[in-house]
């Protein structure tokens, strides 16, 4: 049993932000019941390739994007466009204790699906909206973008390396940075606003904005400027408050070294035979060290060439010195750390019965994540969700399909 087992979540969002938020409360126990448009899904069904590979290893029809963000849930295939698709949702909203919906600021009002609308049916609701720029504000009627976000909310003029070096420039991170943590931020306002329900017996709206959660993660950055009114900078992958902090180029690949304090930064100089550079005056503290930044690094970058990255790492480690590899996402899977811990999960997929995926991070000693089923087939569960929740006869689910309102799984 999970830590939310007996909670039940109605997801009706796509893409990434709110599908993490939905797929990380199904992997604490949560039913999650996720609605999709029929015959086309959630828009990540067809963001292949890659695709998923069947059980013979042939290419199947549902794209890897997908199955990494919707893992544990129930997939209902409905119209809600339609107005037959809208009663229907509303009645499962009735009988769920959280709705997650990432439709533009106030577009569900014309459905009767807003948090007004729902919450007069069930008051106990707890309505999670997720957008680009939030329920208020000049930009809420704009769709929102991870990548626009990471430009509009700062993160990229801090990514990259400097303008004045090969490949430099404004980055954006490798994955959708701003997606993700609005999705974990939900997931933290979600639990939070189930907590105060036990106290005052109601829900509430949850008003989650991509560039809220961007401006609130550039944390040390954002204070760094209200500290000193200078716009930080590019540092490629150098810290703008500790040296050395970065990658360097060892004779056959980059390895990384992070000291994060003065006694790891003399750790280091004794293990490379640089015992002297300390006594520096340039270089003592971490803030002589900023201050000759390119002094510094000029030195270690040239003496870190002399030898091979492992060699470095083999000498560097047993001092306590913050060091390690750059590994390929190949390289990351197949570590022994990463084994250890159970971050790849095998679940039973009615396509392959070995499907293999990432699991969650989430360690939990007494209730820990159950992997109780893959990301579902599109209109998996139709007939199986309305008839348990709705109580629908095969005859009135039979008129909904007829109709376009519904499908089920294998039965276009």
């Amino acid at each position: 049993m999970g830590a939310l087992t007996g909670y039940r979540v109605l997801d009706l969002s796509r893409v990434l932000a709110g599908p993490w938020c939905g797929q990380t409360l199904a992997d604490l126990g949560a039913e999650v019941i996720k609605v999709e448009r029929p015959g086309v899904g959630d828009d990540t069904r067809g963001w292949g390739p890659p695709w998923m590979k069947g059980q013979s290893d042939e290419l199947t029809s549902e794209a890897s994007y997908y199955q990494s963000t919707n893992r544990g849930k129930l997939s209902v295939a409905l119209n809600l466009a339609s107005p037959e698709g809208q009663a229907l949702v509303r009645a499962l909203a009735t009988d769920c204790d959280v709705l997650i919906e990432n439709y533009k600021a106030g577009s569900l009002a014309k459905y009767g699906l807003d948090y007004a609308s729902l919450a007069e049916l069930n008051p106990r609701l707890v309505y999670c909206s997720v957008t680009g720029f939030g329920q208020t504000g000049p930009r809420a009627a704009e769709p929102g973008y991870d990548f626009i976000v990471q430009g509009i909310g700062g993160l990229m003029s801090i990514t990259g390396e400097r303008d004045d070096l090969p490949g430099g420039g404004p980055q954006k991170v490798g994955v959708a940075f701003s997606d993700l943590m609005t999705g974990l931020y939900s997931t933290v306002a979600i639990q939070a606003a189930l907590l105060s329900r036990e106290k005052s017996g109601l829900g509430q709206h949850i008003d989650m904005a991509l560039l809220d959660v961007q401006v609130a993660t550039l944390c040390n950055q954002s204070q760094n400027y209200l500290a000193s009114g200078k716009p930080p900078g590019r540092y490629g992958n150098a810290h703008a408050n500790i040296v050395p902090y970065q990658v360097f180029r060892a004779s056959d690949q980059d390895f990384i070294i992070a000291c994060g304090n003065d006694s790891q930064f003399v750790a280091l100089c004794e293990a490379i035979d640089l015992a002297h550079l300390p006594e520096d005056p340039r270089f003592t503290r971490n803030a002589d060290r900023v201050a000759n930044r390119e002094a510094i690094i000029e030195i270690l970058s040239r003496h870190f060439l002399e030898g091979r990255a492992q060699a470095w790492i083999d000498r560097i480690h047993p001092r306590g010195v913050p060091i390690g590899a750059i590994n390929s996402i190949a390289q990351a899977l197949d570590e022994p750390q990463v084994k250890a811990r159970n971050m790849l999960v095998t679940i039973p997929h009615p396509l392959k019965a070995d499907f293999v995926t990432v699991g969650s991070p989430i360690k939990l000693s007494g209730t820990p994540v159950e992997y109780l089923r893959p990301a579902p087939m599109l209109g998996e569960h139709t007939d199986e969700v309305l008839k348990r929740q709705l109580g629908l006869d095969d005859e009135r689910l039979a008129q909904l399909k007829a109709s376009g309102v519904i499908e089920q799984l294998g039965e276009r």
